[in-house]
Parts: structure tokens; C-alpha cells; sequence
């Protein structure tokens, strides 16, 4: 049997290119399996679906090596699990040389297992540059004064009058919050933050 996998990282993305060549490779849309999940790991529902499903001898069929996932170590791992321990073939449309079909001779396999370690490794590395360059671009926007998360509660003009009110034990923490219209929480740290003795 002959079975597709394709993936996308997340439900906004669209994986009918993938599915196209799929199809055009020959393959129903009954035997093709689709994650909408990211490549950093194989706990993904459907692929352990086609795992399930594989036995000797099938073949799976992906578009290309990054649809597979995007870890370097689990590309390798997964790769030898499907050929060696489930003696199933694999085919990556956009690299030909990437077949593991047993019409290919010795050489061929070599460099078939060298090019796959190298996509990887290349897969992983822009995985790893992306998430870099995020982290960066994050730091230099701290550095700019860009804050992140919620915009700070601004306190209401009459805080200072509520405040002193609930400092004299005139109402609770609770109905300052209330008047000020904020939760307890809110009320208590700007008490702690602005008056630490209190």
C-alpha cells in the first residue's frame, strides 16, 4: 500500500499544494494523512494514525523532507524506524534521490542517506536561526520601550481619595476595588507596590 503524509504548522496555513502533489503522485485522498501542527516533534495525531497503519513493504510519500517534521534527531530516528525496524519504503516528491525503494543499488542508497542527514540538518538549523532571530527582535524592542502583554490598568482620579478611605478602615480592600472598579488583586499590588509599609 501507498500512503501520503502531509503537514502544515498551523490551522491558518493551507496544505492543498502538498495535497495537489499527492495526488498527482497517484495517491486517494483516503490514503493521505494531514497534521495542522508543528514539525518539532512526531506526536502528531494523524501521523500516528499512518504509523498504525503501515506494514511491510508500503511505501509513504511527502512532498518534501520538511513536511516530515523539523527536527534534525527525530527526522533520523523516525526515517530509521519506518525503513529498517518497519522495512517500509519512503519517497519525497521534490528529491528523487530520496527513495528508498529496493530498485536502488548501493551507491545510490549512500548518498540518498547522505543528502537526508544534510536536509535536516538544514531543516533544524533554520528552525533554530528563526527562533533566534525572534528572541532578537524581541530584546530589541524591550530596548525601544515596546512592552508586551496587557497595558498596565491606569489608576482612576480618585484612587488617592478611595486609598485613603480604605486606609483608615472606612471599607474593605474588596469595596475599594470595587469603587475604583478593579479585582482585590489589582487593588493590593498597587497598595504594596506604592506603599510598601502598608
Amino acid at each position: 500500500m501507498m500512503y501520503g503524509y502531509a503537514r502544515v504548522s498551523s490551522r491558518e496555513q493551507n496544505e492543498e499544494r502538498q495535497l495537489i502533489a499527492l495526488r498527482e503522485y497517484g495517491l486517494s485522498d483516503e490514503m493521505i494523512y494531514v497534521d495542522k501542527k508543528s514539525g518539532r516533534d512526531f506526536e502528531r495525531e494523524e501521523y500516528q494514525k499512518m504509523m498504525e497503519r503501515i506494514e511491510e513493504d508500503d511505501v509513504i510519500v511527502v512532498e518534501s523532507i520538511d513536511r516530515l517534521g523539523r527536527n534534525y534527531k527525530e527526522i533520523l530516528e523516525q526515517w530509521r524506524i519506518i525503513t529498517k525496524e518497519r522495512k517500509c519504503a519512503i519517497v519525497v516528491l521534490d528529491m528523487p534521490i530520496l527513495d528508498t525503494r529496493e530498485d536502488r543499488d548501493l551507491v545510490n542508497t549512500l548518498i540518498s542517506d547522505i543528502i537526508l542527514q544534510l536536509l535536516s540538518y538544514v531543516a533544524e538549523t533554520e528552525r533554530e536561526f528563526i527562533r533566534k532571530r525572534q528572541q532578537e527582535g524581541i530584546q530589541a524592542a524591550h530596548l525601544r520601550g515596546v512592552r508586551f502583554g496587557r497595558p498596565r490598568i491606569q489608576r482612576p482620579p480618585d484612587y488617592a481619595e478611595i486609598f485613603d478611605t480604605w486606609k483608615e478602615g472606612e471599607i474593605s480592600g474588596r469595596e475599594a476595588a470595587r469603587r475604583i472598579g478593579v479585582s482585590p488583586s489589582t487593588f493590593q499590588n498597587w497598595v504594596r507596590k506604592e506603599n510598601p509599609m502598608v
